[in-house]
């Protein structure tokens, strides 16, 4: 995974910088179970606060997390899968801005970063049989109900 092409620190999560999202990507890949769970609870206050809210780095942690749900060594795969499909589902900025639009024309557009996350799991729907096919059936179900949350 090229997790170094990526500027972390420049980039927001829901704590300022970005910049702690590849050791717990590395943890989430690397870890025992426990430290694994661990780390994914992190990434999501982070990236998907709440199950709904998405930041800057969402859409940049996206493509990480598809490589991970395909992995066999990595314990907590169908956790992933259900992040994907919060973040997939997260339209609370889009809701927002619906009925307050100066929320456009923030120096921050959330609305963006919102649909950039969305649309960068869209891009990696390919994958989505492959992963229904799993033998573990939790991984299976949280797939179907990802391919159902892109229409896909």
């Amino acid at each position: 995974m090229a997790l170094g092409r990526i500027p972390w620190c420049e980039i927001k999560d829901s704590t300022g910088s970005a910049a702690a999202i590849p050791l717990l990507l590395n943890s989430v890949a690397w870890g025992d179970a426990a430290t694994a769970r661990s780390a994914l609870d992190d990434l999501r206050t982070r990236i998907c606060q709440y199950g709904f809210v998405v930041e800057q780095a969402t859409a940049a942690t996206v493509p990480f997390l598809w490589e991970l749900a395909q992995l066999p060594h990595v314990t907590c795969r169908a956790q992933i899968i259900q992040l994907l499909r919060s973040i997939a589902d997260a339209r609370q900025w889009e809701s927002t801005a619906a009925v307050y639009p100066k929320l456009l024309h923030h120096r921050e557009n959330h609305v963006v970063w919102e649909r950039q996350a969305r649309q960068a799991v869209r891009d990696r729907r390919g994958e989505l049989r492959r992963l229904m096919n799993d033998e573990d059936a939790e991984i299976a179900q949280a797939t179907t109900e990802l391919a159902r949350a892109i229409g896909a």
